[in-house]
Order: structure tokens, then sequence, then C-alpha cells
């Protein structure tokens, strides 16, 4: 069986044109420009079926960006997105709907992304009505599966979301998701915003649908110990660019990336003896005015002036690893 999800060559580009103020002070030699940030550059990735991978990397590096193509919400400026092998994005730019239905998305906040003013029943119906999935009796036996699934009482369905806590919210959000019977699921920080006992609880919810259910997913998180747990595969991004992707226990037994390395050593660990912590150096670089070659060098303590002229593309090291790393060539 091939991959369900497949990302080939996925770039996407946000844009601010210029204002008119701006463009009349050209006029003038003001000199203003417009300003693009590539988000996403160059993205080739594949999921197989029943896998989890984890996606990682810093705040603003691309991950939900990704993410959010990946569910069909945002559109690429180039490349494509295939599901079962088939295009996500018709010829004209639309949405197939059929293949949109087989990938659905969990955000991070369990809050923001409800509509405080529907009740728990109408949140999870709205989207098999509005498609057509299930009759009106087939849609009340379906909404009592939806909150057992995900370890819900069935007898709240009339309540509003500010009635549930943080971790109870976040699995009505996972019922929302899997009104629609989806088979991949993109989990986007699912459990940032909880506490950690419930991310525990939860993580393992996510562990028995898969089971269940026969789901993949795409798991983005900023949270190594988190990944480790849940991800058959690791795939670290840095500013719009995956840079490793190996299997969970290869990249924690050795990651090969510079980056990767760094990421690791600050994850706390439960050891005995002294561990001196070394943050990377620097400042992540802007997405509207990247360093050329590697993205990666001005903080790599390994940079060669190779890294700073050349990208590296990402390359098989092994099997099942890849990396795109000049210290790798």
């Amino acid at each position: 069986m091939g991959p369900i999800l497949e990302l080939r060559g996925l770039e996407k580009l946000f844009v601010r044109e210029l204002a008119l103020s701006e463009r009349i002070a050209n006029l003038f030699g003001a000199g203003y420009r417009r300003t693009v940030v590539r988000a996403v550059d160059g993205v080739d990735l594949a999921v197989r079926h029943g896998e989890v991978l984890g996606l990682v990397g810093e705040s603003g590096c691309g991950k939900s960006t990704l993410g959010r193509i990946a569910a069909g919400i945002l559109q690429p400026s180039r490349g494509e997105v295939r599901v079962r092998g088939e295009p996500l994005w018709d010829s004209r730019g639309r949405v197939r709907r059929e293949l949109a239905l087989r990938v659905q998305m969990v955000f991070q906040d369990p809050f923001a992304s409800l509509n405080p003013r529907m009740r728990v029943r109408d949140i999870l119906s709205e989207a098999p009505r509005y498609h057509g999935l299930l009759g009106r009796r087939e849609l009340e036996d379906r909404l009592v599966e939806l909150m057992r699934q995900v370890g819900l009482d069935p007898d709240h369905l009339d309540r509003y979301p500010h009635q549930f806590s943080g971790g109870q919210r976040q699995r009505i959000g996972i019922a929302r998701a899997l009104a629609v019977q989806p088979e991949f699921l993109v989990c986007d920080e699912a459990v940032a915003a909880l506490d950690v006992s419930i991310q525990a609880q939860v993580l393992n919810l996510f562990l028995e649908l898969r089971e269940r259910l026969g789901l993949t997913y795409l798991f983005i998180s900023h949270d190594l110990g988190v990944v480790e747990h849940i991800s058959d595969r690791i795939a670290i991004m840095y500013l719009g660019r995956i840079v490793e992707l190996a299997p969970t226990e290869a990249f924690y037994r050795e990651p090969a990336h510079p980056y990767g390395q760094a990421l690791l050593a600050d994850v706390p660990r439960l050891e005995p003896g002294k561990r001196r912590f070394r943050p990377l150096s620097g400042e992540v670089p802007s997405p509207t005015d990247p360093p050329p070659g590697c993205a990666f060098h001005p903080r790599c303590p390994h940079a060669m002036a190779r890294c700073r002229e050349l990208a590296p593309e990402l390359k098989t090291i092994a099997p099942g690893r890849k990396v795109a790393c000049h210290l790798h060539g």
C-alpha cells in the first residue's frame, strides 16, 4: 500500500504588497519593498498508512503552515498535495471534497477552535449534516458513539464548550475531527495547551484511536518528549525546510543534523549526575530575509565555507534516514 499522504515540492509564500502610501513614497525614492515570507520551502514528505509522523521544530519554522496545507485549509503556492495518490486540489484551485474529508485537523487551542455559542451536539453534527453523510436517526447514534470514543459522557451533548475542562474540550475537538470518519489526522500542537497529566491522557487517547480506527497521524509539536512517546518517525523542520527524517528510535539514539542534536540535548532527562546546559547560539533568522546557503549555518558549531554558499539537499544516509547537511556529503 502506497503512502496515504504525499507532499511534493511544497512551497508556501505569504506576501504583503505595498500600501498606496508606500508606492507613492517610492516615487520619491523611499525604497519600500513588498514583504515575502517563505513559510514552507520545497518540502517533500510521505506518510505511510497507519504510522505516526512527528513534525518537530522551533516556533515560526513553518510546522503549522505545513499542517494546514496537508489538511486542505491553505493552498500551496507551489508543489502538490496527494491523498491516496490523487491530487487534493483540482485544476481550478479548489479542494476536492471527497479527499479533504479523509484528512481532518485537531487544533492547538481547544477553546478558541470551538464555537462558544454552539452546543457540543451542534459542533459534532455540523460537518456530517453539511456533507450529507448521515440521516437524522443515524446522526444521533453517531454523536453518542463519538462521545464514547473520546471518553466523554453522551449525556453532556447539550452543554457548551465553556462547561468543560481544557482536556475535555480537546477531546471534543478530536471527536469533531472524527465525525466525518477520516483516515488521517493532522494534530497541530494538540496537547501543548494542556497540563502535563492531561497531556498523557490525551496522548494515550490518540494511540487508542489509532489502533481502534486504523488512523494515521501527522503529529506537530515543539516538544521532543511528547513526540518520542507517540511517533514512529520524526521529521525535523528548520526555517521552512525538512533538515532530518528518521525513525524515532534511531533519531533519539544518534541525531544526524546539528540542529537535531541541539534540540535533543535540551530535552530534560532523569539521569544521575550533572549536565551542563548549552543553548544554541544566535537567533532564528528572519523568514523574510533568510541567510544564503544552509539556513542553519549562522548558529551551527560545525559550519564551514560551503555551508555559507550552498543549501544542502535532503539526502539518504542510511535506510529510512535522510539529512540535509554538508557534514554527511
